[in-house]
């Protein structure tokens, strides 16, 4: 049984005949039987008996009537009750973002939504390998990820709608040789040590392409996903690497360059499924993250 046989059952036992219920339900009285029908036979009993003309419920027909009034109030409850959990402002939101955009976004998401009535963030940092990122739509309501620009689009198993696209830069020591250049190309680049991240990883695509376009393969010192880590290393002596223009720290030791001759950029993307933006809250925090990637962008 479900809801709409038993509403048939309450409105036969209200009308007296099939043809009255079809007229108020605004279906077909072939309609209204055939569901009958399917109700009865989960039954055991008869729900229905004919007096004359009237088709009218039996003990155990009006039994089941009654009970369909508890149902509908039920599932009336139910909807409302879903009606004020995606209208509520002020509902938990769960965000997970990979290591430097949650060094960005994170702090411009709680300042902007620190005040009374608003959205309360729950802030996850997930680092993981470009083709896991649609499933962390799973566990939580927006995803920021990440992609080159000449990489697939993501699944249609999931929204996503662009942030930033920022430019990666080459970070050197500023007493590097390099440094003085306002530009740098793959050749100037390729004969250097570089400190980039692990497979599966999007910048890894760019250190390819930067061999690419030199013809030569680069030398890999250090494998390292953390920008402000790599940074460091890099500081050190360690080699060059691809940093995000925007969303990291500028490190006071380090220049950044712009890379000619390859196209250097990824994809700052929010991801989620489409359902979630049913509520309030999730459309609030959605907005506030694109008003924080012009705010990242401005500088």
């Amino acid at each position: 049984m479900d809801e709409r046989q038993l509403r048939i059952l309450r409105e036969l036992g209200e009308l007296g005949s099939v043809t009255a219920v079809a007229e108020a339900l605004l279906v077909t009285p072939s309609a209204i039987s055939q569901q009958l029908r399917l109700l009865q036979r989960s039954i055991p009993v008869p729900l229905t008996e004919r007096q004359g003309r009237r088709l009218v419920l039996t003990d155990a027909g009006q039994t089941l009537a009654h009970s369909a009034i508890e149902v509908e109030s039920a599932l009336e409850r139910a909807r409302r009750s879903v009606g004020e959990f995606l209208d509520r402002p002020d509902g938990e939101v769960s965000v997970a973002a990979f290591h430097s955009a949650a060094a960005a976004f994170f702090p411009l998401l709680l300042r902007a939504l620190a005040g009374p009535g608003t959205p309360v963030p729950r802030l996850s940092d997930e680092d993981v390998a470009q083709e896991d990122f649609p499933r962390l739509t799973r566990e939580y309501d927006l995803v920021l990820a990440h992609r080159l620009d000449h990489a697939p689009p993501w699944p249609d198993t999931v929204t996503a709608t662009t942030l930033l696209r920022e430019p990666m830069d080459v970070a050197m020591p500023a007493g590097h040789p390099l440094a003085a250049k306002r530009r740098v190309t793959p050749r100037d680049v390729a004969d250097e040590p570089w400190i980039t991240v692990h497979d599966g990883f999007p910048v890894l695509a760019t250190v390819e392409a930067i061999a690419a376009a030199a013809g030569r393969r680069l030398r890999l010192a250090h494998r390292i996903n953390e920008f402000s880590v790599a940074a460091e290393a890099v500081a050190a002596g360690g080699g060059l690497a691809l940093m995000p223009r925007w969303t990291t720290r500028p490190h006071p030791a380090l220049v950044l360059r712009p890379l000619g001759g390859v196209r250097a950029r990824r994809h700052i993307d929010v991801l989620h499924r489409p359902e979630r933006t049913a509520r309030t809250a999730v459309r609030t925090v959605l907005g506030e993250l694109h008003e924080a990637a012009r705010t990242i962008q401005a500088g």
